[in-house]
């Protein structure tokens, strides 16, 4: 096989990695449906934080900024995924800040200023202080610093199985997904060759792993909990 021929390949498999990484991030990006629809039959927030949402966006909105052309060329499949996830946080948001009391509306809505605010920061310092290759890693940094913040935050959950010796908080089919996931990208950034992406993935896919291996262990041994879990991670 020519080169031609071997780059024609590999542009597929590693297009094929970013297109399965999109369809099992939008699963991630569902998985709070369950708690919005309580808030939405009880009228009320109740003892829910949208804290975990605000910073979902936030790390949607720099990881779109890493894939789009002007930062980071030939990886659009990462743009997308976080653009469709920035939109199902906004509408999180927008259901949260809808229902909560006016003290918690003050809050949330300072912070999805503050939120949109430190994105227009960060554009506006990458465009005008950085140029080419400099951008992309000032840039990758950032959405490297904020994905793996993201992937540790199941350790609560971990946590959390271990003390209860119940897997109400860890879902089988999101954890599945997580892990998925995380390996389509970390695959995708592999054939790319872009360190920003296969790192906080790769760390990702260990993550997803341990879960799985703890669900499998407490599922067996202390059997599954029915219960809707009040908070989907990740979200």
């Amino acid at each position: 096989m020519n080169s031609t021929g071997l780059s024609s390949v590999f542009s597929g498999f590693s297009d094929a990695a970013g297109i399965a990484g999109n369809i099992f991030a939008f699963v991630l990006f569902l998985s709070p449906i369950p708690t919005f629809r309580r808030i939405i039959r009880s009228r009320s927030t109740e003892q829910f934080s949208g804290l975990p949402y605000i910073y979902a966006l936030l790390n949607c909105l720099i990881c779109l900024w890493y894939g789009m052309p002007i930062v980071s060329p030939g990886i659009i499949l990462v743009a997308t995924v976080n653009s469709i996830g920035a939109i199902f946080q906004l509408i999180y948001i927008s259901i949260f800040i809808w229902y909560a009391d006016k003290g918690r509306k003050l809050k949330m809505s300072g912070l999805l200023a503050a939120v949109f605010a430190v994105f227009a920061v960060i554009v506006f310092v990458s465009v005008n202080f950085f140029y080419s290759h400099a951008r992309q890693i000032f840039v990758g940094y950032l959405s490297v610093f904020s994905l793996i913040s993201m992937f540790a935050s199941p350790l609560c959950v971990i946590n959390l199985v271990i003390k209860t010796r119940s897997v109400e908080y860890m879902p089988f089919y999101l954890s599945l997904a997580t892990l998925v996931m995380s390996v389509s990208f970390f695959s995708y950034g592999m054939l790319k060759f872009d360190p920003f992406i296969y790192v906080p993935n790769g760390i990702g896919t260990i993550l997803g792993i341990c879960q799985l291996v703890l669900y499998s262990y407490y599922s067996s041994k202390y059997g599954e909990d029915s219960r809707e879990p009040l908070l989907a991670p990740y979200a």
